[in-house]
């Protein structure tokens, strides 16, 4: 039988499991991860239910290639990435698929240091996966290894690096029924808040399921100072502040370049990407903080920081990076952060994400036959003007965002304006365009 293909994606390798992602796939990558790193990779997931059976077949494959696994067990993300470097690690696996539903899983890989792997990297193990590779006998097959008490390690590790005097404030924490429903109760009971959970009570098939931050809206933060959501494996958050307003990525990164300006302790640009709000970008201007913009991917975040020496870059969805604590995004560590911004400016959160103006935002996904004629159509000489004649009429109080998905047959178009029907009509009439040049190209 003909070997499946096993590419890596944005984040790592993704598909339903058991149809697109089989337990053979974390088999064949876990042997050609063992080759292409050797010594010791330590493999956490999240609370999906098919987390347990991709995770130890991961192992196996890593352990039959000869290298020695530390089963992490239930982990953030960020968890294990920081773990890494603590346990010797020549690199690390998260079975997770994020803020995904249930079924869906996938599987992505850390240095020794906890960064995410390069695409050279990644295109060295797929190569590697296509190869008859020996295996070891005897002696030369490695050991797995289970680490219990891993949410406590990565715990203590993050009150480590940050513990605000947070024990007059009431929390509310929604963990998605995720990879956080243990460790982020354990940190923020530490810290002696008021503290109320919803999202931890994982059955292996409610995992995001109406919780968490891809549902934010769904949670009532009523009598709390603020509430955090945290997404499938914890390595984004968002919160609500005190009036039960949703403070996105782009606030969170401002409210937090604005601290860290203040205190002179804000290190070379600001790193965010090509979908934050242009209010985002305007607060950054009017404060004078200089900041770098790079595609959409936290992958792609993450190595303009590490270029730029940057302190602080993200997401709008909230994963946020501050690299003075972390090497990826991690929910806990931004919660924290933010907590203790509000503990040391004694302001309510709803007055400190005034640092931004979110400005009307529209977006229309234009549907086209298959992901490379999304690109074509993106191209066109046809909707290459219409974008002009409208960046042209949205002069500098918007902008014109037009990017085909790389892998979904659709053509994304979004349009910024501080006039919510101007950025509305704006919007539609490029989207009409783009459907239209994509009917002409079949």
């Amino acid at each position: 039988m003909k070997k499946r293909t096993i590419t890596f994606g944005t984040d790592g390798v993704r598909g339903v499991a058991n149809k697109g992602l089989l337990p053979e796939d974390a088999l064949r990558l876990g042997l050609a991860v063992s080759r292409a790193f050797g010594g010791r990779i330590p493999i956490g997931r999240d609370t999906r239910l098919s987390g347990e059976m991709l995770a130890r077949a991961l192992s196996a494959g890593a352990a039959s290639g000869g290298v020695d696994v530390v089963d992490l067990g239930i982990l953030p993300t960020p968890g294990v990435a920081a773990l890494a470097p603590r346990l010797g690690a020549t690199a690390a696996g998260v079975v997770s698929a994020s803020h995904n539903p249930y079924p869906d899983n996938g599987i992505k890989f850390f240095s020794a240091e906890g960064r995410k792997l390069s695409s050279e990297k990644e295109r060295e193990i797929e190569s590697l996966i296509e190869q008859d590779l020996t295996r070891p006998t005897g002696s030369g097959i490695g050991r797995i290894d289970v680490l219990g008490d891993a949410p406590q390690m990565y715990a203590e590790w993050v009150l480590g690096r940050l513990r605000p005097s947070a024990e007059d404030l009431k929390v509310l924490l929604d963990c998605a029924n995720g990879a956080a429903y243990e460790v982020a109760p354990l940190v923020f009971e530490e810290l002696g808040v008021d503290l109320t959970l919803t999202g931890t009570e994982p059955t292996g098939t409610n995992i995001n399921e109406g919780c968490g931050s891809t549902h934010v809206e769904n949670l009532d933060a009523s009598g709390h100072d603020v509430a955090f959501a945290f997404d499938g494996d914890a390595d984004r958050v968002l919160a609500l502040d005190e009036k039960g307003n949703v403070v996105d990525g782009d606030k969170i990164i401002a409210i937090l370049a604005r601290d860290k300006k203040e205190r002179g302790v804000l290190c070379g640009e600001v790193v965010v990407t090509v979908m934050s709000n242009l209010g985002f970008f305007k607060a950054m201007e009017a404060m004078q903080i200089p900041f770098e913009v790079t595609d959409v991917g936290d992958r792609y975040v993450a190595e303009a920081m590490v270029r730029l020496g940057a302190s602080l870059g993200g997401e709008q969805s909230g994963h946020v990076i501050l690299s003075e604590h972390v090497t990826t995004g991690d929910g806990i560590v931004t919660a924290l952060a933010l907590l203790d911004v509000m503990v040391r400016s004694g302001s309510p959160l709803s007055e400190l994400a005034g640092a931004m103006e979110v400005y009307p935002q529209t977006l229309i996904n234009v549907r086209v036959e298959e992901p490379a004629s999304a690109r074509a159509v993106a191209a066109s000489e046809a909707v290459g003007l219409t974008v002009a004649e409208a960046e042209s009429t949205l002069g500098d109080d918007g902008r014109v965002l037009l990017r085909p998905s790389g892998t979904e047959p659709v053509v994304r178009v979004m349009v910024e304006h501080t006039d919510e029907t101007v950025c509305r009509e704006v919007c539609e009439e490029i989207s009409r365009v783009v459907a239209d040049a994509g009917e002409e190209g079949t």
